[in-house]
């Protein structure tokens, strides 16, 4: 396809949607949700005369059944947003200021690509002084890294890692069961016993929450593992409240217990497992008093969770670990999801096909995925540009030239993403994309807290807009999500955008031109029957049902590790221990509470945060704390409190409640920084310290003070 001609196309589409659904006027389009949640929803769209109307979930589609979300099903007020950004904007202010003014894409796009361009042209490493910054704004493989993967990689840009969410986890998983994979999502419905292990599913993963409900009709016991008393928490048996970070002492802790009363399946361990012995002694170090002062609970609670997890084995009963990322977002993430993951292995759940753990189901599309055709990693040509970590921006965003950081950053083109309001630190990052010589280009629906401080703000489409195709790390369908409204104003789909930069920057390659239906297209290609997307907008994967009931784990013993020949090359620890967080509840007099940053509910990172329904039901920002810290502190609900640290200070309404536990406060997170009480949000007290493997951030790893604010402006 000609540049010029994606619109004409995208209008084709949306004549082909409107002849497929014949009617009074009204079409229904299939879509799928692009936001970064593992449920991963199959949207339908309902048009009338060109204008969306109404999206509901799919009943056709297995998974969604029809539900939504709050937030999802409120996808047509934030697609006709009044502050929609429609047209491109020039800033004509000082960085941060917020201050633009209208130009056109021609103006636009010729004076990016000149100046990208002119920095590329330094040298033979210059390209690196361009930092692509981008994550799951959208989770689909289209307008996420395909023609965006393709411009950097032939423009020679830095790399970036993209850490930001899951990659502790992630590594945790890879180097014990051997990738992200784990027991099917529907399953659970027929669990005996389920533990939700960091995760708020009410919240964060609704329809796996719809299985835990179905299984707990059914007489399963639900146990929530968090240190806030979530809403999850509220409906399920029991709920043990551990110091965040300490994760891997109670698996271990549980792990003493079913060795101490041989609640083990020996034939699983022996067929199926590597390093058994070196793992039993290590969990024989952790009895259950250790465990107990190490996470702050009770022995009580330790002691009875073996008890029902051992029982399972002892008659047959499935039990299935649901984890999510929150847990993970600390020094020692990697080390506690690997010490979780171990688990199932020690009474053969994985036998059951409702047994096992599930963290992320990305594994399942990994070969199945053209990753390499989307994002063309050989358009580098040999060359190996540095990698720079999206955690760390802060920092790197003021980093001076040298021999082993390469050249300073120059430019940075942001797309899915809002770095100045998710990324931590937020006061270094805040420096950073200030630097008035700093060239920012952001992709962009609204007026973010990043885009105050870009040079142009490009509009970018929605959903509802575009083609795009998509993969879950929650359940094992790909989706197809087809254009259901023509853009609005001059918005353009990101991919559109990349080529015409492309374009401008005189790539010649052919794979510049490719259109998006095309891209959808090949993103599975082979391995999925594209026509079956097309009629019903969804398509399983072939997959066992219990799929290491035999073993079989893809690993490179094709064994559950315990021991992991692979970390201890690498010169870490083989086997999964308790590593202490970088900021230990204890270890400061001056920062004595441990804080966590969970979702607040009717947000999504920091998206919705500016749909006006959304922010009335989620009210202000807010900070959790348990009464016996209140009652220290003199602070009441409804009080403006100032809570901080060395790295800055966050004003916000203060709650006295139960769902914090003593010592720990919940600032629940992300709002944007400009529609906070001072400027700033919960991201302002977070650090840029990494977790012990897959580089991650440490959110939940922070210590800080609160006192009733003295004023607020």
């Amino acid at each position: 396809m000609k540049v010029a001609g994606w619109r004409q196309a995208n209008d084709r589409q949306m004549m082909a949607n409107r002849s497929a659904n014949p009617g009074d006027g009204a079409q229904t389009v299939i879509g799928a949700c692009p936001h970064d949640c593992p449920d991963t929803c199959s949207l339908l769209t309902t048009v009338q005369d060109g204008t969306a109307c109404a999206v509901h979930g799919n009943p056709a589609h297995p998974h969604t059944a029809g539900v939504l979300c709050t937030k999802v099903a409120r996808y047509p007020e934030r697609t006709y947003h009044p502050q929609r950004i429609l047209h491109p904007l020039k800033r004509n202010g000082p960085k941060g200021s917020g201050q633009f003014v209208p130009v056109s894409w021609e103006e636009a796009l010729d004076d990016i690509a000149r100046r990208l361009a002119a920095i590329a042209q330094r040298g033979p490493d210059a390209a690196q002084a361009i930092l692509p910054y981008s994550y799951a704004g959208t989770m689909g493989l289209v307008q996420g890294e395909s023609m965006a993967a393709r411009f950097f990689h032939k423009l020679g840009a830095s790399l970036l890692e993209r850490t930001i969410c899951s990659t502790a986890g992630g590594e945790g998983l890879v180097h014990t069961l051997g990738g992200k994979l784990g027991t099917r999502v529907q399953f659970f419905a027929e669990s005996r016993l389920i533990l939700i292990w960091g995760s708020n599913s009410i919240t964060s993963n609704l329809h796996f929450w719809r299985y835990a409900q179905e299984a707990k009709r059914q007489g399963a016991k639900l146990i929530c593992i968090d240190p806030r008393k979530s809403e999850t928490a509220d409906k399920c048996h029991e709920h043990i409240a551990l110091l965040p970070g300490t994760d891997a002492a109670l698996a271990l802790a549980l792990m003493h217990e079913l060795i101490r009363n041989d609640w083990l399946d020996h034939d699983y361990l022996q067929r199926y497992t590597l390093g058994w012995e070196a793992l039993r002694a290590r969990a024989l170090q952790w009895p259950p008093e250790r465990a107990a002062q190490v996470c702050g609970i009770d022995v009580q609670q330790i002691t009875a969770l073996a008890r029902d997890y051992g029982s399972c084995m002892q008659h047959g009963e499935p039990a299935a670990i649901r984890l999510n990322y929150g847990m993970q977002r600390v020094h020692g993430g990697g080390n506690a999801v690997r010490a979780i993951a171990c688990l199932p292995a020690l009474i053969g759940a994985w036998r059951h096909r409702a047994g096992g753990l599930l963290l992320s189901s990305s594994g399942a599309f990994a070969a199945a995925a053209n990753k390499a055709a989307l994002q063309r990693p050989d358009l580098l040509a040999g060359r190996t540009p540095r990698s720079i970590n999206m955690v760390t921006i802060g920092d790197d965003l003021l980093r001076a030239a040298s021999a082993d950081f390469g050249p300073a950053i120059d430019a940075v083109v942001v797309y899915n993403s809002n770095p100045v309001a998710v990324a931590p630190d937020s006061a270094q990052v805040v420096a950073g994309f200030a630097r008035e010589d700093l060239f920012t280009v952001v992709l962009e629906h609204f007026q973010t807290d990043t885009a105050d401080y870009a040079d142009y703000i490009l509009p970018a489409t929605t959903q509802l807009e575009h083609w795009d195709i998509h993969s879950s790390y929650g359940h094992t369908d790909v989706l197809l999500n087809r254009p259901a409204i023509a853009p609005l104003g001059e918005a353009k789909p990101n991919a559109q955008i990349f080529r015409e930069l492309a374009a401008r920057m005189g790539f010649t390659e052919s794979c510049f031109t490719e259109d998006d239906e095309s891209l959808c297209r090949t993103a599975f290609a082979g391995t999925v029957d594209f026509e079956l997307l097309l009629r019903q907008g969804f398509a399983p994967m072939a997959l066992a049902d219990a799929p290491f009931a035999q073993g079989g784990f893809p690993t490179p013993s094709g064994r559950c590790e315990f021991f992991s020949e692979r970390l201890a090359a690498q010169g870490y620890d083989g086997l999964p221990d308790h590593v202490p967080n970088h900021e230990t509840v204890g270890s400061s007099s001056t920062y004595p509470l441990a804080m966590i940053s969970p979702p607040a509910r009717n947000f999504l990172n920091s998206s919705f945060v500016n749909v006006d329904s959304l922010r009335q039901m989620e009210g202000e920002p807010i900070l959790e704390i348990h009464p016996v810290d209140a009652q220290a502190r003199k602070v009441q609900s409804g009080a403006v409190v100032r809570v901080f640290n060395q790295r800055g200070e966050y004003h916000c309404k203060c709650v006295v409640s139960p769902r914090a536990r003593p010592g720990v406060v919940n600032g629940l997170g992300v709002w944007w920084r400009k529609l906070g009480l001072a400027g700033s949000n919960v991201n302002q007290l977070t650090s840029q310290k990494l977790t012990d493997m897959g580089h991650g951030p440490t959110f939940y790893d922070c210590l800080v003070e609160v006192e009733v604010a003295a004023s607020c402006s």
